[in-house]
């Protein structure tokens, strides 16, 4: 199932942590170990699109799984990874955002996985002290919808 995350009202490139001034702030989204699809915190928007595989668990819940999916079963979400670009390309990450899938709606999962249709979370992205948000974000900074396919 395609998983398609859009974020708005992104922080800016400047941020300070502990202190200390960031001037390149991007963010991406975590697969595995890396930021990846990086977008500047200065865009007018960002939209990552991932492969989530949903399976029927133990017990007839939902599971998720695939190269961004991190959690144990029942605990799965996704993370928004926020960093630092250097001159070198390098990303240095110093603050994420989870977004649970095990907290979506089970018939809403089900709907976004029919054909033609896909799972959409739509995410303010500047806490509510102008920052990169992070932790876990639930509504309303975050919402998810089911929707078609383009």
């Amino acid at each position: 199932m395609d998983v398609v995350i859009r974020g708005h009202d992104l922080p800016g490139r400047m941020f300070r942590v502990a202190a200390v001034p960031v001037h390149n702030v991007h963010a991406g989204v975590q697969v595995r170990e890396v930021a990846e699809q990086l977008v500047p915190g200065d865009a007018p928007s960002a939209t990552w699109t991932l492969d989530v595989r949903v399976k029927v668990a133990d017990g007839g819940g939902l599971d998720f799984a695939g190269p961004a999916v991190h959690g144990r079963r029942g605990e799965r979400f996704l993370y928004i990874t926020w960093g630092d670009v250097g001159a070198d390309g390098g990303f240095a990450m110093f603050r994420r955002a989870k977004l649970m899938l095990d907290a979506i709606d089970t018939d809403l999962v089900r709907a976004a996985q029919s054909i033609g249709h896909r799972l959409v979370a739509t995410i303010g992205l500047t806490d509510a002290h102008g920052g990169p948000r992070c932790a876990r974000v639930d509504p309303p900074a975050l919402q998810w919808t089911a929707e078609p396919s383009r």
